[in-house]
């Protein structure tokens, strides 16, 4: 495993950027579930000192990532159900209240570069490339809500997309929603267009909702093949 850490290019403090880090690389899972994090490795992974990583950790404690245990010390925490349902609802509540003003907003323009991601996800669609897929949806989700113009709500969404971003790659595994959701894609735009607020909104709150449901199926099925 390997940290891309670079202190001297950035102006922040160094607390900050460990933190950012160290956040990224759990989350997407380059650092696991119940991994120990061992003050005197990751300071010397990151070419920092043990202080601005302590502070990163205590962060990342507040955060859930992390937990110190009894004589053993920080340990990677594993995301449970609860996490992903808490975590999803936060960010579909959020999602939800973009709608109105992304009607209001989307020119010919939002349209057309909306197809256009669109168009390259059914390439990928027919080449079955999931691993490729994922990340192009959560981009197009992005690039909808920011249609809205709420920059104070896109941040917050902003702050639980790294999340969602892992998370969505669990649910668009699953083959029997995969082909649904992009066809919902396409008339989530569709509706965009015509400005048609209630259809958007009643087809957007089942598309993020069976996402999160998905999610949390997968989520459990693979702590069934754990406990197997």
């Amino acid at each position: 495993m390997s940290l891309t850490f670079q202190p001297m290019t950035e102006s922040r403090p160094i607390r900050e950027i460990a933190y950012d880090v160290l956040k990224k690389a759990i989350i997407t899972g380059e650092i696991p579930a119940g991994e120990r994090i061992v003050e005197t490795e990751y300071a010397d992974r990151l070419h920092i000192s043990r202080t601005p990583l302590r502070e990163a950790l205590r962060k990342l404690e507040r955060d859930g990532l992390v937990e110190y245990v009894m004589r053993r010390g920080v340990i990677v925490h594993a995301f449970t159900t609860e996490d992903v349902d808490q975590i999803y609802t936060i960010r579909n509540s959020l999602e939800m209240l973009t709608l109105p003003y992304i009607i209001e907003n989307a020119t010919a323009e939002d349209i057309a570069f909306l197809r256009e991601k669109l168009a390259e996800m059914d390439k990928l669609m027919a080449a079955d490339d999931v691993e490729g897929l994922s990340p192009l949806a959560r981009d197009f989700h992005t690039s909808l809500t920011a249609i809205s113009g709420k920059n104070r709500i896109l941040r917050v969404i902003e702050g639980q997309d790294e999340y969602i971003r892992r998370f969505s790659a669990m649910a668009i595994n699953q083959e029997n929603r995969r082909e649904t959701a992009h066809q919902e894609h396409h008339q989530l735009v569709d509706l965009v267009e015509k400005k048609d607020l209630p259809g958007f909104e009643a087809l957007m709150k089942h598309h993020i909702e069976r996402s999160k449901e998905c999610c949390l199926a997968a989520l459990a099925a693979r702590k069934q093949n754990r406990d197997l």
